[in-house]
């Protein structure tokens, strides 16, 4: 790092961010196979969240590759540094306050561990959905595992390039079992239950 840049202070703290929104700011990591269900619940909890009132932001892996990660490919190293740049936003979000949801396959263990490491005890809360690859196939939203077993796409998560499964994740839903209002309500208790909301 340059020797020349020099980390500012703010009068205002991560604290009074959280105590003007009236809740804790935390990551909300989804993390699972491409249509285990990681969007589609995540944006349901930030609508029932933001119902109650709370402040989010909700940060989705094919969006994000809009804007802040469009120059980057699908190759190990370019996911590596995908969720590199997303936990550095994140962490952001979280000192000012916020619920930050994020939904990305995010198949390294490390990386999502690195994102951990980012923010404080308690303020990144895993969530593994664990749907079978077979039903996520068979779903199959955007036509993607049809187009990766047909070989025109490479390193496809789940065909050709490794997820590594969360070891022990904060919350496991499998969205094959469980249905979206379901999941919603786990995810809320349990937010209540460690007094983020």
């Amino acid at each position: 790092m340059d020797n020349n840049i020099v980390w500012h202070n703010y009068a205002t703290t991560k604290v009074q961010r959280s105590e003007q929104k009236k809740h804790k700011s935390a990551i909300i990591w989804f993390t699972g196979f491409s249509g285990s269900g990681k969007s589609t619940v995540a944006n349901a909890l930030e609508a029932a969240l933001n119902q109650q009132g709370a402040h989010t932001y909700l940060l989705d892996g094919d969006n994000v590759r809009h804007g802040l990660c469009k120059d980057l490919g699908f190759s190990d190293a370019d996911r590596v540094e995908n969720i590199r740049r997303v936990g550095e936003t994140a962490k952001l979000m979280v000192d000012a306050g916020l619920l930050v949801l994020t939904a990305f396959i995010s198949p390294f263990k490390a990386e999502r561990d690195m994102v951990r490491e980012l923010v404080d005890e308690g303020e990144f809360i895993e969530v593994f959905i664990d749907t079978p690859l077979e039903v996520c196939e068979s779903r199959d939203p955007k036509g993607l595992y049809k187009k990766a077993r047909a070989g025109e796409i490479k390193h496809f998560t789940g065909i050709d390039s490794t997820y590594q499964p969360p070891v022990n994740p904060e919350i496991i839903l499998d969205t094959s079992k469980n249905t979206l209002d379901q999941s919603v309500a786990q995810l809320i208790t349990y937010l209540k239950h460690q007094h983020i909301l």
